[in-house]
């Protein structure tokens, strides 16, 4: 059986505590970014998984039909590496043991430095363990955009991922003298697992706020964020100055996140779809969060995400709430992340593969098992393909 979801008072406790911590770590580093630690009570409460999450018996086993190699780095365009599309079938879905109404692991990084100031920080080997760990298990990263518009383009029997980077931090990403990725950035580590790992397509998520990667002169800043959307990856909304939301009112909750916006149009990407909450904390007016408008700026978000101490429901799943999706924290199993962050989380899937989202490869159906296809969104019931 699943571990029991409904200790909100536990989790906020844990999450004060990650909270404490991180802030007294990164008072005292020079030019330290906000931290944005796990969500406190309410915004990190765990939800009750779909009941399509049932147990359904051994791990899956990747499909028989290979997956098309991942994008190189220098390979363009958002959807690089995506495998070539298949039409599923009962007999195909059944065969790989497909739960699209499965939890999804929605990985929340911060800092990725050598020596660590806080308890979100990760070193370059813990992510590079970490992402190596998540290829040799069957995950494929899809971006926080295309999961929560639920294009999960993954491969049949293989399992999504989605790779969040918070604040745009310098360690997330750079270029060198020649134009490549800075090694040990969070794009260089993300680039050499895919190498090593062909079936492990290089994407992510990156939120950030004013000053993207650390850098002050525009020109830079364009530079720098147009090449990781050529390259398959995906920059978006962390608000202007990583406020606390709630503690805002509607108005200058709304003026944060148009600011970032319209700094990200004039950079030359394309509208942010996704929106990561400064310390996982939704404005007193939950859907100012999701859409928008200030001075003539409007803002529209398919998926607003928490920062929060679980996976997330998939986004075909009764329950899914895509105006707080909940993450998890990259990190052991010491202290409040006992059972609330990623090592945890990834063992206990392991453990418990009937609750894991496993892909049938055909993002325009909905694979799972006759018996939980009620537990599909209504709305979503034409593409469900049962067995």
């Amino acid at each position: 059986m699943r571990p029991s979801l409904s200790s909100t008072r536990v989790i906020g406790a844990a999450n004060v505590a990650v909270i404490l911590v991180a802030v007294l770590a990164l008072m005292v580093l020079p030019g330290g970014d906000p931290p944005a630690p796990a969500a406190k009570t309410g915004q990190a409460s765990l939800r009750q998984p779909p009941r399509a999450a049932t147990p359904t018996g051994p791990a899956a086993t990747p499909a028989a039909t290979p997956s098309s190699p991942s994008a190189q780095p220098s390979d363009p365009g958002p959807g690089a590496g995506q495998p070539p599309g298949v039409v599923a079938t009962p007999e195909s879905a059944k065969q790989v043991k497909a739960n699209e109404a499965g939890l999804v692991p929605v990985i929340m990084y911060h800092r990725i430095i050598k020596k660590r100031f806080a308890s979100i920080d990760r070193t370059p080997d813990q992510l590079r363990r970490e992402l190596e760990k998540l290829a040799r298990q069957g995950y494929v990263p899809i971006t926080a955009a295309e999961f929560a518009a639920g294009r999960i383009a993954v491969p049949a029997g293989r399992f999504p991922v989605v790779l969040t980077f918070d604040d745009g931090h310098s360690s997330h990403f750079g270029l060198d003298a020649a134009g490549q990725p800075k090694k040990d950035t969070a794009v260089a580590i993300i680039n050499d697992v895919a190498r090593k790992y062909p079936s492990f397509r290089p994407v992510a998520t990156f939120w950030v706020n004013h000053y993207p990667f650390g850098l002050q002169k525009e020109a830079e800043q364009a530079a720098a964020v147009q090449w990781l959307h050529r390259q398959g990856f995906e920059v978006a909304n962390h608000t202007w100055a990583h406020p606390n939301l709630r503690a805002l009112s509607t108005k200058k909750a709304r003026e944060q996140i148009a600011r970032l916006e319209r700094m990200l149009k004039k950079l030359g990407v394309p509208p942010s779809t996704t929106l990561a909450l400064p310390f996982g904390n939704l404005p007193h007016k939950k859907k100012a969060a999701a859409k928008g408008e200030w001075d003539g700026t409007p803002y529209k978000f398919d998926g607003v995400f928490l920062a929060g101490a679980e996976p997330s429901l998939s986004p075909f799943a009764k329950g899914y709430d895509p105006g707080a999706i909940q993450r998890i924290q990259s990190n052991g199993k010491k202290g409040e992340c006992r059972k609330w962050c990623s090592q945890y989380w990834l063992e206990w899937l392991e453990k418990h593969p009937g609750w894991r989202y496993v892909s049938d490869g055909d993002p325009e159906r909905i694979s799972i098992p006759r018996k939980l296809q009620g537990n599909i969104n209504p709305k979503r019931r034409a593409q469900v393909n049962a067995y």
